[in-house]
């Protein structure tokens, strides 16, 4: 009698068995039908629950009661906290003391040196309608957190970022660490920070640091390992040390990187110092944040257009600077750029005009507020055919939030770690597959099982319309040059925006509620999205194209049988990022109605209740993680199974 060996097995087996996906969803079949008799029940088993309100609350409980006698905190956190507190106060005193005049001059002159006269003129603008629109001193608040924010997140991620680029061993100990802290929601920062050192700039500070340092750290590990092998081994030839060839060689060799690194932090630290308003860092954010509570839509696009010139001229500063290396315009030089800021500083300080003159503020509160009530009146409801923006939001809320969140609440727990399993085995390894579930069963252990699926609904409702409408606008900017001309300042505008401020648009058009949290988070996304799918379309190997016209493909025949299917890597990513931000702006939605987790995090700062926010902080982070993984595909090493 004949033995079948394995090999032979697989050959004689149905061709649909032999297929690697359909393996892997018997063998979780299988696995769940010996499970199924001890699984009971829908909603999460309440045996399986711990409940962390009392531990934490003692906790926090003691460091209140410890903040200020326990020597960690007189002197560890407490020189920390005080050298924060005294370095913002420093940066914002200078900018106050060099008065509007020395702040415009100084932004506008590094602009031009880097950037050329161009960017020097749209700087200055930038910076003179933040003073026109009444938020000259918020703008400088902002600033100062900035500055120093920026300094502190560069300083952290060029060290880890050494540390992983000249060691193997660190780099992958520290990337499971930058994964996650890049997962991360926004919100989810300020919990800890707060717990340890309460409410204000200290606290918002370190927040925008821990936000801010991980992309530093990741490109400057990437420059680092990415330098030519050649150089390096002529300079070694040479007999330099292994600190001289870092300074001479790999330094130098991962500048570009180092300023991407720049570029990415900062724009990070400013929406990070935004969103970090919430815990008393003041500034812009402050004003959008307490206008958005009282819903004065004017009130918070005064404070909200400041941020987004800011944003603006940072990310284009920045850009410049890595965009022209050695080659950029030298127009001016450096001790140039400071004699004539500080001559305009002097001149201001004699002639008494250091603060933003009053006559030249134009308050535009007012009239905004009068067109969004015209808006309530007239475009809310009753708009014959079409409906009103309220009753958009309303049949979005009924017709597709609704079902959404009641079927995930429906389904049974076992079968929605069943189903997170299944994808992310199918897109990964079942360590991928492992580390989803296990994130997913932690929000229920944590006893968020149900706000957690209320906002996983809106996470999936959101995705859906931002691929939707990213993938296809994505595929128009790919096959037109013309529309991808006219989408660049559109999406290079939105990307720069911090995600505070994409609330106030849709508080205006839609009120508040589940729909304009959803809505912010698409608008918010939109631009990863359309980015990243016009840039895999394009990348397409030119000559499948041409084959494909050849055979007498049709341009829709190309799209749908060559270039979408060559652009999956790249379409699977625009999936992932599209979460990972959807995700990380229906968390601020808390704010404005949204509800689930990100109530529960604002809750818990407003409050005071701080078991109640780091629980739902803790489940926001398991969510990311889980989201994050289902949506992220991992390759397969040679020789080992998935």
């Amino acid at each position: 009698m004949a033995v079948l060996t394995a090999p032979a097995l697989r050959t004689k087996a149905p061709a649909v068995l032999r297929n690697r996906a359909v393996g892997k969803l018997l063998l979780l079949a299988l696995v769940t039908a010996v499970l199924l008799p001890v699984l009971h029940g829908r909603a999460w088993p309440h045996h399986l629950t711990v409940s962390l309100t009392k531990p934490l609350t003692d906790a926090s409980g003691w460091i209140i009661d410890n903040r200020d006698t326990h020597p960690l905190f007189l002197y560890f956190f407490g020189y920390v906290s005080e050298a924060v507190v005294l370095s913002v106060r420093a940066v914002y005193v200078t900018l106050l003391a060099i008065g509007w005049p020395g702040v415009t001059v100084l932004g506008a002159l590094v602009a031009w040196r880097v950037a050329g006269p161009r960017l020097a003129t749209g700087t200055a603008v930038a910076f003179l309608a933040c003073g026109v629109l009444g938020m000259w001193e918020p703008t400088m608040q902002t600033l100062a957190l900035m500055v120093v924010a920026v300094l502190a997140s560069v300083l952290v991620g060029v060290v880890l970022g050494l540390a992983g680029g000249l060691s193997e061993r660190l780099d992958r100990a520290l990337r499971p660490v930058l994964d996650t802290m890049q997962v991360l929601p926004a919100f989810a920062y300020l919990l800890p920070v707060v717990l340890v050192f309460g409410i204000g700039v200290p606290a918002a500070v370190l927040a925008t640091v821990v936000y801010a340092a991980p992309p530093m750290a990741r490109l400057t590990a990437l420059g680092l390992r990415g330098a030519d092998p050649e150089v390096l081994e002529a300079v070694e030839s040479l007999g330099a040390t292994r600190r001289q060839r870092l300074l001479t060689a790999r330094v130098p060799l991962a500048r570009k990187e180092l300023l991407l690194g720049l570029n990415q932090t900062i724009m990070m630290a400013l929406s990070m110092a935004v969103i970090a308003s919430v815990i008393g860092a003041g500034g812009l954010g402050d004003r959008v944040y307490q206008a958005l509570s009282t819903v004065d839509v004017g009130q918070a696009l005064a404070a909200g257009i400041p941020i987004v010139l800011l944003a603006v001229v940072l990310d284009r500063v920045t850009g410049a600077a890595g965009a022209a290396g050695d080659k950029g315009p030298r127009t001016i030089g450096w001790a140039y750029a400071l004699a004539v800021t500080v001559v305009a500083a002097l001149a201001a300080r004699l002639l008494g005009a250091l603060d933003w003159p009053n006559g030249w503020s134009l308050d535009i509160a007012q009239p905004v507020n009068h067109a969004v009530d015209w808006m309530t009146s007239h475009l809310y409801s009753g708009v014959p055919v079409v409906g009103g923006t309220a009753d958009w939001a309303g049949h979005f809320t009924t017709w597709v939030l609704d079902p959404i969140r009641d079927g995930l609440q429906w389904l049974p727990w076992w079968s929605v770690l069943l189903i997170v399993a299944a994808l992310a085995w199918l897109i990964g390894t079942w360590r991928t597959a492992l580390t989803a579930v296990l994130a997913m069963a932690a929000i229920g252990v944590l006893g968020v099982w149900e706000p957690s699926l209320d906002t996983l609904s809106q996470v999936l409702a959101a995705v859906a319309v931002t691929l939707v409408l990213g993938i296809a606008t994505g595929i128009a900017a790919a096959r037109s040059d013309r529309v991808e001309r006219a989408l660049r300042p559109v999406l290079d505008v939105f990307q720069t925006m911090p995600q505070f401020v994409y609330l106030i648009p849709v508080v205006a058009l839609f009120g508040v509620g589940r729909a304009p949290a959803v809505a912010a988070a698409v608008v918010y996304a939109l631009p990863a999205v359309v980015r990243i799918t016009s840039q895999g379309l394009r990348q397409v190997d030119p000559a499948a194209l041409e084959s494909a016209r050849s055979l007498g493909a049709t341009g829709r025949q190309q799209l749908w049988q060559v270039q979408l299917p060559l652009a999956r890597r790249a379409l699977l990513l625009a999936v992932n990022q599209g979460v990972v931000l959807v995700l990380a702006v229906v968390i601020i939605g808390g704010l404005v109605g949204g509800g689930a987790l990100g109530y529960d995090v604002a809750y818990g700062l407003a409050q005071g209740d701080l078991a109640t926010g780091l629980v739902a902080g803790a489940a926001i982070v398991c969510l990311g993680l889980m989201l994050d993984r289902v949506t992220q595909p991992t390759e397969r090493r040679a020789g080992k199974g998935a």
